[in-house]
């Protein structure tokens, strides 16, 4: 049975945030996910997920209905509640998929890096699952094999505008000068070192990173300067902060609305900018509704950073032509792939077939037969059989034209 390739997933192009942070799958029971997916459905699994997408990439079984039951299920979300919101790929469209997603082509920022290193992360915990089969770490290794190729290539990376560069933007569009405000970041991951490095570069009058790790917190704020808090620890200290950028692994909100409250209160009303950057998110929504308060979530960041794309979308018809052609040998690999069964059951046959006309000689020479003609009807005897099935193949087929 030739093997099977399907991308079951949604993203920020056809889920709000609202819906993909219900389908978040978290680090600590990534593992456990796959495990379970790989029993039930499918004989080789991978998940991305981050803040923009949930997909799954499966091999060898699984039907979209089947994959997106189990995703809701495992959720506990009704299959309805997600279907309207959900893609599936199959075969050579899940190829193209992957390549684009690891190029930057399918990201919420064109270009941006980050989903690269996201995809690799993805990879090694299928790996170390152990549901990253040959098809699947094929597919993988190819995307970022590809991905380089985009990158070095064309200019699809250039004057590139993260997430972390639009919220010093749009901090800079509501304080009068950043160098005044005291800026808080929470968590201690990629995102956040990189929105420290963009708000380190505007000189702030502070800053503080607050993690529920000290040890992270403290070498991620001595590289800027800065000062480490505990996250628990923050009612007593949020009220310093004009603004907060939170980005954590928190699968429960760490800002609630009464939070934030007490903390305007303890600012006499003074703004607060505050931007939610973790799916689910760590800021609670209705935190946004208090005067005074301007927060922001990703989905928001986005008409920001498609200001500045034109240097980049030029770049994508180049980085789409890339993708086709490796599509094209991915797929040749995969018609080849498939042949490999056929092919050793055909080499099987024919050295069966081989062994026992060997033996038939074998005896007849033992008889005392003449050996010119033992080895003529061995040779013709072979002949007959290697070619019988593709002379009856052949002959099926002229017959159908």
């Amino acid at each position: 049975m030739a093997a099977s390739l399907l991308t079951l997933g949604l993203n920020h192009l056809t889920a709000p945030l609202p819906v993909r942070e219900r389908v978040v799958f978290h680090v600590e029971r990534l593992q456990e996910a796959l495990a379970d997916l790989k029993r039930g459905i499918a004989a080789e699994a991978a998940i991305l997920s981050t803040c923009n997408r949930t997909e799954l990439y499966v091999s060898s079984g699984g039907k979209p209905a089947e994959l997106m039951e189990w995703l809701a299920q495992y959720h506990r979300l009704a299959p309805g509640e997600l279907q309207p919101y959900l893609y599936t790929l199959p075969q050579e469209q899940a190829v193209r998929h992957a390549f684009r997603v690891a190029s930057g082509l399918d990201s919420m920022v064109l270009g941006e890096p980050q989903i690269l290193g996201q995809m690799k992360e993805a990879a090694r915990a299928a790996e170390s699952a152990g549901t990253l089969g040959s098809l699947l770490h094929r597919l993988f290794q190819r995307s970022f094999a590809v991905a380089k190729e985009v990158r070095s290539t064309t200019r699809i990376g250039a004057a590139s505008v993260s997430m972390a560069a639009a919220a010093v933007k749009l901090a800079a569009r509501i304080f009068p000068s950043l160098k005044d405000q005291n800026v808080l970041l929470i968590g201690a991951g990629e995102m956040v070192e990189l929105t420290a490095t963009h708000f380190a570069a505007q000189a702030p009058s502070r800053m503080a990173v607050a993690n529920r790790t000290t040890e992270r917190a403290e070498r991620l704020a001595a590289r800027f300067n800065a000062r480490a808090i505990e996250l628990r620890t923050l009612g007593e200290c949020l009220h310093e902060y004009d603004i907060v950028v939170s980005c954590t692994a928190s699968s429960l909100p760490i800002l609630g609305k009464g939070l934030v409250e007490r903390a305007l209160r303890a600012r006499r009303r003074r703004p607060m900018f505050m931007v939610d950057l973790a799916v689910p998110r760590d800021i609670e929504p209705e935190a946004g509704e208090l005067d005074d308060v301007f927060l922001y979530t990703v989905d928001d960041l986005a008409e920001i950073v498609t200001g500045n794309l034109d240097a980049r979308r030029s770049a994508v018809e180049q980085a789409e032509a890339i993708i086709e052609a490796q599509v094209g040998q991915f797929m040749h690999w995969m018609r080849l792939r498939e042949g490999v069964p056929l092919i050793r059951a055909l080499r099987e046959e024919a050295d069966a077939a081989r062994r026992e006309e060997l033996e038939r000689a074998l005896k007849a020479l033992a008889r005392g037969e003449e050996p010119a003609a033992v080895l003529e009807a061995l040779s013709r005897s072979l002949t007959n059989k290697l070619l019988h099935g593709p002379t009856q193949a052949l002959s099926e087929t002229l017959k159908r034209k």
